[in-house]
């Protein structure tokens, strides 16, 4: 698995700059590594939705040191199609999850919490 400093190298060849105006948004990518260490990690973020939301945290665009602004979207694609070749959705990861019994187990507590389905109560004088 590259590391997120190498995606950055690889983003100041494509747009110029300096490792550091690339590396925290390459190391957010990366972060779900803390959860599990191999490439099932990547399962949160690298997809399109993770495109956006790394959007919504670093901004639309980013200054690079020279004063170059490129699109924040551009280093998320760059860094997941470097990873995985192309950009699947977050469906295409589901997909690839084998539901296991546990996961679909609910309790079904909603005569328990909303007193509209709860029985009446009926009081004894």
């Amino acid at each position: 698995m590259a590391h997120p400093y190498h995606h950055a190298l690889s983003s100041v060849k494509k747009w110029g700059g300096a490792v550091e105006d690339y590396l925290e948004i390459h190391s957010w990518y990366d972060q779900s590594k803390e959860l599990i260490a191999d490439f099932r990690h990547r399962a949160l973020r690298h997809h399109a939705q993770g495109i956006w939301q790394s959007e919504a945290i670093f901004g639309p665009t980013i200054t690079l040191s020279t004063g170059r602004i490129i699109p924040t979207r551009w280093v998320g694609e760059q860094h997941v199609r470097e990873d995985l070749g192309f950009i699947p959705s977050f469906a295409d990861w589901v997909k690839a999850i084998r539901p296991e019994p546990w996961m679909g187990r609910t309790e079904k507590i909603e005569a328990q919490v909303d007193p509209h389905m709860a029985p009446p109560i009926v009081e004894v004088a």
